[in-house]
């Protein structure tokens, strides 16, 4: 493990130390404002905000980072730059479920850093402390809190018939998304199942452990080829539209990439090019990643097949 991940691995410790003690409190659900990216700030999401803050300044004063709720902190010329999201599922979090993890990418500084440069990723759940781990070309770790290693277990399934899938719902337009959806959906609802889990990284972690078969996430991908309903998309999202951003999938990719399981956007086409360093709806981006590459094809091909069928509503 080198310096970088050993770093991300302490502050994702401390963020999830600081977090713990308000899962599924009432209070945590308290809105205390609104993101960079437009999201709705939670109590508990301002008390990891406030966590990291303190400690890139007094542990990493050298470093930048980029948080979802405060954008691009930290150094002015970084000697590393991260992606943070302090809590990934923080509806879930403060419910008091499982479903929620600390997410931290690394990625050298550049003009404009790709989800390609990224050199490390950590991602932590809160409840459990299991851990999920990628540096480039080095592999890939998954171990509980207590050390133990996580079984890699990716699924074999690719009928959609028996797929076991989680999708990106949180502020999509739901009768946009379940009518694009709608084959899939239908196809997998009794011999499989599908899931609102309401965290990108739990949903893809759960992947590795073959608890999950995929991960299907299109937003991004149905306003590109059907441009009317962004505004759908906006009014769901109070003004702002709310898809994953780069912090949401930057950690987590480079683990998917690195255990050699399939992930890319609606399409089919790698992640590697996207921008990692913003959260408004130009740095957002479809994703879909499974447990193979014969799924991940019919996946594709699924949804282009809804995108491609959609027919927006008139007025």
């Amino acid at each position: 493990m080198t310096e970088v991940t050993q770093q991300l691995t302490e502050l994702c410790g401390r963020l999830r130390a600081v977090v713990l003690p308000y899962l599924g409190l009432h209070a945590a659900r308290a809105n205390t404002g609104v993101a960079v990216g437009g999201d709705v700030t939670f109590d508990i999401d301002e008390r990891a905000e406030a966590l990291l803050e303190e400690y890139m300044r007094a542990r990493l004063p050298q470093w930048a980072y980029y948080s979802e709720d405060r954008g691009l902190q930290g150094a002015r010329d970084p000697e590393m730059v991260l992606i943070v999201d302090p809590i990934d599922g923080t509806r879930p979090a403060a419910a008091g479920l499982e479903a929620a993890c600390v997410s931290i990418a690394a990625v050298p500084p550049s003009a404009a850093p790709t989800m390609g440069d990224v050199v490390a990723g950590v991602v932590q759940e809160l409840k459990t402390g299991d851990l999920f781990l990628a540096e480039k070309g080095a592999g890939f770790e998954m171990r509980r809190a207590t050390g133990e290693q996580i079984p890699f277990l990716p699924s074999p399934a690719a009928d959609l018939e028996s797929i076991f899938w989680t999708l990106g719902f949180r502020g999509r337009p739901a009768v946009v998304l379940a009518t694009v959806l709608s084959e899939l959906i239908d196809t997998s609802s009794v011999g499989g199942s599908v899931f609102d889990i309401g965290s990108a990284t739990y949903s893809v972690t759960r992947i590795l452990t073959g608890q999950l078969d995929a991960y299907v996430d299109i937003g991004p991908a149905i306003i590109a080829a059907h441009p009317q309903v962004e505004a759908e998309f906006r009014r769901v999202g109070r003004g702002a539209v709310l898809c994953n951003s780069p912090y949401d999938l930057a950690a987590v990719h480079l683990v998917v990439r690195e255990a050699g399981l399939p992930i890319g956007d609606a399409a089919g086409a790698p992640l590697e090019d996207k921008l990692v360093l913003g959260s408004d709806s130009s740095f957002q981006m479809a994703c879909i990643a499974s447990g193979n590459a014969e799924l991940q094809a019919a996946l594709v091909d699924c949804v282009q097949r809804g995108i491609a069928a959609y027919r927006p509503r008139q007025g």
